[in-house]
């Protein structure tokens, strides 16, 4: 077993050794809204869920340089935001959206995926997600790096509606198979479903 201290790494370093060993990993396809107007969207397989009662979610959002992005910028000045499963069906045009573009610019106009109105949010949805959860800013936390100069925004949201398309519940539960998911691995690399197994708790 080869022992190392992550303190003697940089931070690349880290990086690869995080994203190649916390594998596989969700994809949340997340849109917020500036206040100009401008849909932003973005992925973050740095995802998560915090708790069911109430339902919420988390994306870690890696800042540059110490400064937002424009996803959590976003959340935190409007207070929500909307975030989709990532499927098969529409990965190319989530990997499309991850093109560093001014915050003036909207990557689901260029994408050409399709905004869909919200029903209790402002920032509106994409139309090709099978799964969508409406999301009000509950928390965000500054983290890492130095104080000055925070590493990340921990984004936490409660959601407050969700929208799932016919044919992926059954029997009041999410099916796999009709989900599709789509998984983050290292580098370039993704991961469909695959095998499926049980393990009864003891």
């Amino acid at each position: 077993m080869k022992i190392i201290n992550p303190m003697d790494l940089t931070e690349q370093e880290n990086y690869f050794f995080l994203t190649g060993s916390v594998i596989p990993r969700p994809v949340a396809f997340t849109t917020t809204l500036s206040r100009d107007g401008v849909l932003n969207a973005a992925p973050f397989s740095y995802f998560n869920i915090v708790t069911a009662n109430p339902p919420m979610l988390s994306i870690s959002v890696q800042r540059d340089r110490g400064v937002m992005k424009d996803t959590a910028r976003n959340a935190k000045e409007t207070g929500d935001f909307v975030i989709h499963i990532t499927d098969e069906s529409y990965i190319e045009k989530i990997n499309e959206t991850s093109i560093a573009f001014p915050p003036t610019r909207s990557e689901v106009e260029y994408t050409g995926l399709t905004p869909v109105d919200s029903s209790k949010i402002k920032t509106p949805g994409v139309k090709e997600a099978g799964i969508r959860m409406e999301c009000v800013v509950e928390k965000i936390i500054p983290l890492g790096g130095r104080e000055s100069a925070p590493a990340c925004d921990l984004v936490i949201g409660r959601v407050v509606k969700y929208h799932i398309r016919e044919g992926i519940i059954k029997d009041g539960r999410i099916d796999p198979r009709a989900l599709r998911p789509v998984s983050r691995l290292a580098g370039t690399s993704y991961e469909k479903l695959g095998e499926i197994f049980k393990l009864e708790r003891p």
